[in-house]
């Protein structure tokens, strides 16, 4: 089961985590509302493909979307693009909606938003393996644990 994968991994990191599930939500803030948290704390799981079998997460606050030429720089590449969905669960082992760097079959690199650090009382939440199901952490702890490489690589949503 994709969420006790998850969890397993969150137990194993020695973060203090809360789980919260909910089911099924229609919007952004219906999710923050479920979650107990901040639209801009609900924070997406991207996986990036850099090229033939080389990919990343990118994570992304709610209110934000990726920054293509931010990202490329980043990277030092002219060219990324996001998998499809039966290949973003190959390389992750999770579906599309649920996907997190906590217990995915590869640890690939992860990217974080500069706009997630700052706040050491900052807890975002992430994905957890499953549909309506997510994992409330600190945002420092996290990134730190995942030794994510954090960078201005988004802007925020237009409309």
């Amino acid at each position: 089961m994709n969420e006790q994968r998850a969890i397993d991994a969150l137990e194993a990191s020695g973060l203090d985590f809360e789980i919260t599930r909910h089911g099924r939500v229609g919007s952004l803030a219906e999710a923050a509302a479920a979650r107990g948290v901040q639209s801009r704390d609900i924070v997406k799981t991207l996986v990036v493909r850099r090229g033939e079998g080389d990919f990343l997460f990118v994570l992304v606050p709610g209110d934000r979307e990726i920054s293509w030429p931010l990202l490329r720089s980043l990277l030092g590449v002219n060219r990324l693009s996001m998998p499809d969905k039966e290949v973003a669960k190959d390389v992750t082992g999770y579906e599309r909606g649920t996907i997190t760097p906590f217990g995915s079959t590869t640890a690939w690199p992860v990217v974080a938003d500069a706009s997630l650090v700052g706040d050491p009382e900052r807890r975002i939440s992430v994905g957890a393996g499953a549909h309506g199901t997510a994992a409330t952490v600190s945002a420092e702890a996290a990134l730190g644990f995942l030794d994510a490489q954090v960078a201005d690589v988004t802007e925020l949503q237009q409309g």
